[in-house]
């Protein structure tokens, strides 16, 4: 994620690929977007305590930045737009300088994936600009050929890390796989996020533009922020609570599914990433395996059904011909045998669990190393949130 960049000196190298953290801080584990700091290239460190540090940049965007968390948590804020923005934010719990580095200084932020289980996150950087009023003509000019569909789309999806609950791994899709959607692969692109390599997680789509709309909603009536180069987090439970089997706490854990491999993505098994290949332009298709050969029809008749009477009222005109999830279709002739049967109904409590309550998801502004006053709204930061609730909205009316 962008939140990830820090700049400054490198932390002290031990040898190839062993570095030596302040006072016992460890690297961030769940970093998306792949940005890095210092020669040493270490993303954002987690503090003991459980809280996030990202190293101070350079001027002025490091100042910058610290400058705008102090305005927005101050202690002495009255402001009602700067205390509202407050809870769209990761909560700002001062500096911190470590004793092993006294030259160094770090923000320390919550750590807002840390109440989940199997965080799904997705960084997204928003606005029709990447640069921002002090941009130098070179600088323009990089920041536009990186994408340059920015101005048109209004985002640009910077990585995605997402849990597949019938594998018990993760994918994760770094900043090459986000340059290279248009608006007509957009939507599809989109949706892997919300894919747990069974279903469509229509629950956790229509939680994110709710949440979404909270930020925008807090952005059309303010008119003394600009914000470039910012982007938004978001973060839901990938793994279901499986109240209804009659397994206990023990979660579901099947042998990891092959795939179509494309370019930018890796997959984590058990936390172990591995790197796919990048010479594949195909898309990934996580196989459950022969055990869903029947859920097509199975889904057809009583999944939909079963899911009726708990699905959100604000959900159900969505889903008048699909069940919350979006079940893949595998169908292979012949019936299932008894270890198919055992996992499809794994599978399909797995479908109706997400449904038990409303999803844990948490959207959250990050990285403000280019906000600027203004006297205006923010009509591009406002563009770039009204068009990816757009997007959502249509892959949530699939």
């Amino acid at each position: 994620m962008e939140s990830a960049v820090s700049a400054g000196g490198p932390a002290p190298s031990l040898g190839h690929g062993f570095h030596r953290f302040p006072n016992g801080c460890t690297p961030l584990s769940h970093q998306v977007a792949g940005h890095k700091y210092g020669k040493s290239e270490l993303g954002m460190l987690q503090h003991p305590d459980g809280t996030v540090l990202k190293q101070l940049q350079p001027p002025p965007r490091g100042p910058r930045e610290m400058n705008f968390y102090n305005m927005v948590f101050g202690s002495s804020c009255h402001d009602h737009v700067f205390l509202e923005l407050q809870k769209f934010l990761p909560k700002f719990l001062g500096t911190w300088t470590p004793t092993t580095a006294p030259n160094e200084l770090y923000l320390k932020l919550e750590d807002v994936t840390r109440k989940f289980n199997k965080p799904c996150i997705m960084d997204v950087k928003i606005g029709k600009k990447s640069y921002d009023p002090d941009a130098s003509a070179e600088k323009i000019q990089q920041q536009i050929s990186k994408y340059p569909l920015m101005e048109e789309i209004g985002f640009l999806v910077l990585g995605m890390r997402v849990y597949q609950f019938s594998s018990d791994s993760y994918v994760a899709y770094d900043q090459r796989y986000g340059r290279g959607l248009t608006e007509e692969t957009l939507k599809d692109g989109l949706s892997r996020f919300f894919h747990d390599g069974s279903c469509l997680r229509k629950d956790a789509v229509a939680a994110s533009i709710r949440e979404i709309e909270k930020i925008l909603q807090w952005f059309e009536r303010q008119n003394k922020l600009c914000f470039y180069a910012s982007s938004l987090l978001f973060v839901y439970e990938g793994s279901p609570q499986l109240t209804a089997t009659g397994d206990g706490d023990a979660p579901h854990k099947p042998a990891a599914p092959k795939g179509i491999r494309r370019t930018g993505e890796v997959v984590e098994y058990n936390n172990n990433v591995h790197v796919m290949s990048s010479s594949e332009n195909g898309m990934v298709e996580a196989s459950v395996g022969q055990s869903l050969s029947n859920m097509y029809a199975l889904h057809r008749k009583g999944c939909f059904r079963a899911h009726q009477s708990v699905v959100p009222l604000q959900l159900k005109n969505a889903e008048q011909d699909h069940s919350i999830c979006k079940c893949l279709t595998l169908i292979s002739p012949g019936q299932p045998n008894g270890n198919e049967i055992k996992q499809l109904e794994k599978d399909l409590i797995h479908s109706s669990s997400t449904l038990q309550e409303p999803p844990e998801v948490d959207v959250r502004m990050i990285d403000f190393a280019h906000v600027f006053p203004s006297s205006t709204k923010d009509e591009g930061y406002i563009y770039g949130l009204k068009h990816l609730i757009s997007v959502l909205r249509n892959i949530l009316d699939d």
